[in-house]
């Protein structure tokens, strides 16, 4: 059975999976991961998503407002052993059902080169690229994505 609850980052699950997401982005992202973490703190995340397969916690995904009419989609992980089973999607649903829900009509992220995965995952659920936003201008290692919610 799979069930997805709302949450914040003081949840425990949550904080696990994002434990799990850091380590793996570490691997991933090298010499760059110092510059990536200082923009995945989640310690004010207000807006947490986790998804339990069977009562395990196996996925989360986040929002934080940027703008007055936009906001950005952080913190999407499903560990590696429950990939491809269609999660990451139920995830980004519910987080686009709640971003609505907020108010918030204008999506956006930033992945990296690195995660072929979410560049799949956010392409084939409708999301576009944009040009490289904020903090993430010029940084060739980055790809950032948008969609708007009708």
């Amino acid at each position: 059975m799979i069930h997805c609850i709302r949450t914040n980052a003081t949840h425990a699950d949550y904080k696990k999976l994002v434990t799990e997401l850091d380590a793996e982005l570490r691997i991933r992202d090298g010499d760059e991961s110092e510059f990536y973490e200082q923009f995945n703190k989640s310690d004010s995340v207000k807006y947490a998503v986790v998804i339990y397969q069977n009562e395990i916690p196996v996925g989360c995904g986040a929002l934080r407002p940027y703008a007055e009419d936009k906001i950005e989609v952080k913190r999407m992980y499903v560990p590696l052993e429950y990939r491809s089973k269609g999660l990451a999607t139920l995830v980004v649903n519910e987080l686009e059902k709640w971003a609505m829900e907020l108010g918030f009509y204008n999506l956006i992220l930033e992945t990296g080169i690195r995660q072929p995965e979410a560049i799949h995952l956010y392409t084939k659920n409708g999301y576009h690229i944009i040009p490289n936003y904020g903090q993430y201008h010029g940084v060739t290692s980055s790809v950032c994505f948008a969609k708007h919610l009708k």
